[in-house]
């Protein structure tokens, strides 16, 4: 793959106009899940809302990633960093926010700062990046564009097994435009309206990363 260090000049502007239309003509809705989404996950067990984590981003930048918190407090002591399908550290809520996607809406934040965009390989934490890049060559190559909320390998890729997510990343960053953009964006809502997140069966073929040094609990936490 002939290496492009350089993303299109569309992105940026696409990320922008994409979020500043849909904060203006759904703002009724995005208030409601800011509200109700953060309350319900305190309801449940009164513990933090949010969850942070490092990630790895565009030129092996390390960036702090935040999320609505869709496991137990302090999960990473309950069981191995990454999140594998039936995880039982997974709380009621944190269950039906995945399956949505919408744990994932406190990433807006990290597309309005510049460190994702909308589409773009998954912005993986950095133990995980650094692990896969011992096992599997080239994996370094997808960091070569700035990752996404949503993607090829997102979509595309039900295991998320890493070799496949190499492959499904680099065959994005290869055929990069706006069309392929919107499609991946609108196919995202769709999957987002029918509930057809969270089918990660593929973490549970790896080996997770050891918890020395404090790991965290999850790539999906």
């Amino acid at each position: 793959m002939a290496e492009r260090t350089r993303e299109p000049r569309y992105k940026r502007p696409l990320d922008l106009t994409i979020l500043l239309l849909a904060h203006v003509v759904l703002l009724p809705i995005w208030a409601f899940l800011w509200v109700f989404i953060p309350f319900i996950i305190w309801l449940e067990d009164r513990g933090p809302v949010f969850y942070r984590h490092q990630r790895m981003g565009k030129d092996r930048k390390i960036f702090t990633v935040r999320k609505f918190r869709t496991m137990v407090n302090n999960a990473d002591l309950l069981g191995p960093a990454w999140s594998t399908e039936d995880d039982p550290r997974l709380t009621k809520v944190g269950a039906v926010l995945r399956k949505a996607a919408l744990d994932e809406i406190p990433g807006i934040l990290s597309i309005w700062t510049g460190n994702l965009s909308l589409v773009g390989p998954r912005a993986l934490n950095v133990e995980e990046q650094f692990l896969l890049e011992r096992q599997i060559p080239g994996f370094e190559k997808r960091l070569i564009v700035r990752p996404g909320l949503t993607g090829l390998a997102q979509v595309y890729n039900r295991s998320d097994e890493a070799e496949s997510k190499l492959k499904y990343d680099l065959q994005y960053i290869e055929r990069m435009n706006i069309w392929l953009d919107t499609r991946l964006i609108l196919l995202s809502v769709l999957n987002t309206l029918l509930g057809k997140w969270d089918r990660r069966t593929g973490k549970a073929l790896q080996k997770p990363p050891s918890s020395s040094g404090g790991s965290s609990s999850g790539d999906k936490q």
